[in-house]
């Protein structure tokens, strides 16, 4: 598969040796194969926050039917992608999307507005949804399994989204004060949403993004194409990290630490060491994911001979600071 590198770091060249050599390698030779064919870099000043997420499972019908009344949405027709750098090279990697009204491109319609009905006629539905706070968190995560009411699992993945940006809702809610210290996890703002339905929805609706599904036949895929993998891979912002690009974390939790592999990407995760770790399916990726939140360095690592090429404002040579890790 050829692809091309937003991040500008590295050529489809500098990774064909690595590619090679990675199916050959044999068990217990990793930390060998990596200091064979890499080299790590920070990014700016390489401080790093990472969150996690999983791949929930919520209560959902093919039909509409009592119980189950939220739309999961697939890709609506109307909506638009633009490539803003065929209009002009100062736009070059930039990209939006929404809708034609007349003869203008407008924005797309938020969150508020497709809960309204503005999608009636213009978007199939995939499934209905039984819970409103399940489906928003199941937009966050990105892709989740649907427990249909004969017990069959229908997979959904995410397809794309409004081009609206998101807006965490967890940091909105503390600042207003409703939230508890201790209930700041996914887990507590969900609690919350649901004993407060009118309120929750308002808050909820602030968040205008809105993700639209396609339905899955494998596990949960990434933005490279690929089946992601818990405790292994990662989201990352691709204007600093390419996706496939090994990232080791150094964290003030464990369980974040070790290496990882930028797979994957989300509307939440901008910046240069902003890092979101999946934790797979099942109760203890769940707990994992919506309790993340760990803080400390992140070291990129790129094929050998690359760093040369590098700005040294930008990026840090690995080793040169007192606080790098053992090389993984």
């Amino acid at each position: 598969m050829r692809r091309t590198d937003a991040s500008g770091l590295t050529r489809g060249s500098d990774w064909q040796a690595a590619c090679a050599a990675a199916a050959s390698v044999p068990r217990g030779g990793a930390r060998a194969f990596f200091a064979s064919y890499f080299e790590a870099v920070q990014v700016g000043d390489g401080k790093a926050f990472a969150t996690g997420y999983y791949e929930p499972e919520i209560a959902a019908s093919r039909e509409r039917r009592t119980g189950y009344s939220v739309p999961i949405y697939a890709r609506p027709d109307d909506l638009i992608d633009v490539d803003l750098g065929k209009f002009s090279d100062a736009l070059k990697g930039k990209k939006i999307r929404g809708r034609v009204d007349g003869s203008n491109l407008v924005p797309y319609f938020d969150r508020a507005a497709i809960e309204g009905g503005a999608l009636d006629g213009r978007a199939p539905v995939l499934a209905w949804g039984a819970d409103e706070a399940a489906v928003f968190f199941l937009q966050i995560q990105g892709s989740g399994r649907l427990r249909l009411p004969d017990g069959s699992v229908m997979r959904v993945g995410y397809d794309t989204q409004n081009g609206r940006d998101y807006t965490g809702i967890g940091a909105l809610m503390k600042a207003r004060g409703l939230l508890q210290p201790g209930q700041t996890s996914m887990q507590g703002i969900v609690a919350w949403l649901r004993e407060h339905p009118a309120e929750g929805r308002a808050i909820m609706q602030e968040n205008k993004s809105f993700v639209f599904f396609r339905e899955l036949n494998t596990p949960p895929v990434g933005a490279m194409g690929y089946v992601v993998n818990g405790g292994v891979s990662a989201a990352a912002d691709v204007k600093y990290v390419p996706l496939g690009a090994p990232v080791f974390l150094s964290m003030d939790r464990q369980d974040a630490s070790g290496l990882w592999v930028a797979q994957d990407t989300g509307g939440a995760i901008k910046g240069a060491n902003r890092f979101d770790t999946y934790w797979g399916g099942g109760a203890v990726a769940e707990a994992t994911a919506g309790g993340m939140a760990a803080r400390g360095t992140a070291f990129l690592l790129l094929p050998i001979g690359t760093v040369a090429r590098l700005q040294p404002d930008r990026y840090t040579p690995y080793g040169s600071g007192s606080d790098a890790p053992a090389q993984p």
